[in-house]
């Protein structure tokens, strides 16, 4: 019997998850330049496979196929550059941009499984793409400011986010969970490694220290997302997420001395309204097809 929905819980779950990614970025933030992109990602990746243990027996157990190890390998490639570009991205522009302009994966999920997957891009979807691609212009304001090189890589973080979320979706429906997450992060392991080697340089016992509670953030904000799933339909914890938005301008304006940029604010709040109304469609098509439930009409 499916769980009784349960919205406050999953908005409490949502906002924790808010802010364990808030601290992924502030640490991020922190370390900076002190070591290099790649290998600051690879480090993020290593120490992180200690909670990799549980999901050893189920990976096993999967007898994965050539094709499923192609696509985890593929799905790891993508993940792997896109883990770079955003640790570059980091330390080139505000907290508040990069939370920004990765609200944009979603958007980007839409649009490559109407041209991969062959799903359907209704003209409201495709209307709520087209103002979320007008936030990023927002955000960018091309010709009005200068393009940094971090918002061209966040640019592409967030499509190489999409496409491994694409790939994660097709072998989603033949392994456990466990599975998947386990073979992304040993696969973006063994990817981060000689992209590390290539600029390693030694760190200092501190940065290796700040970046395992990066891993420590990060896990725990996959576990409380999760949770926050569980607990309430994605229409009620989706348009919570904007509240990262909110806490990144704090922390960028209070840690780092950031200024508040009220253009990335509308920007964010454009692809945000954005992804809320795509996951409220997808939402509603979902229960169009559930047995039992009654169909609305929009």
């Amino acid at each position: 019997m499916a769980q009784e929905p349960r919205p406050l819980v999953g908005v409490f779950w949502m906002i924790v998850t808010g802010l364990n990614f808030v601290a992924v970025t502030a640490i991020v933030k922190h370390v900076g330049s002190n070591v290099p992109a790649a290998q600051a990602a690879f480090l993020r990746y290593a120490l992180g496979l200690v909670f990799l243990i549980p999901m050893i027996r189920p990976i096993l157990r999967a007898r994965l196929t050539a094709r499923q190890l192609r696509l985890f390998g593929i799905r790891g490639l993508l993940h792997t550059v896109a883990v770079i570009l955003w640790f570059f991205a980091m330390t080139q522009i505000s907290i508040a941009e990069v939370t920004a302009m990765n609200y944009l994966n979603p958007v980007y999920v839409t649009l490559a499984a109407a041209l991969f997957l062959g799903e359907a891009l209704p003209p409201r979807r495709l209307a709520a793409v087209c103002l979320a691609l007008i936030g990023a212009l927002v955000i960018l304001r091309p010709g009005l400011r200068a393009i940094e090189p971090g918002h061209i890589a966040m640019l592409a973080t967030a499509a190489l986010f999409a496409g491994g979320y694409i790939i994660a979706k097709i072998v989603s429906d033949e392994v456990s969970p466990p599975v998947v997450v386990g073979m992304l992060s040993i696969t973006v392991t063994i990817g981060l490694a000689p992209f590390a080697w290539a600029v390693w340089v030694t760190p200092s016992l501190s940065d290796v220290g700040w970046l395992f509670l990066v891993a420590c953030f990060a896990t725990a904000g996959h576990l409380t997302m999760t949770m926050a799933f569980a607990a309430a339909p994605l229409t009620v914890t989706q348009p919570v997420t904007f509240l990262q938005l909110v806490w990144a301008v704090l922390l960028g304006y209070f840690a780092f001395g950031e200024t508040v940029d009220g253009w990335v604010i509308f920007g964010g709040a454009l692809i945000m309204a954005s992804v809320s109304f795509i996951t409220w469609r997808e939402a509603l098509a979902r229960r169009r097809v559930t047995p039992g439930v009654a169909e609305t009409k929009v």
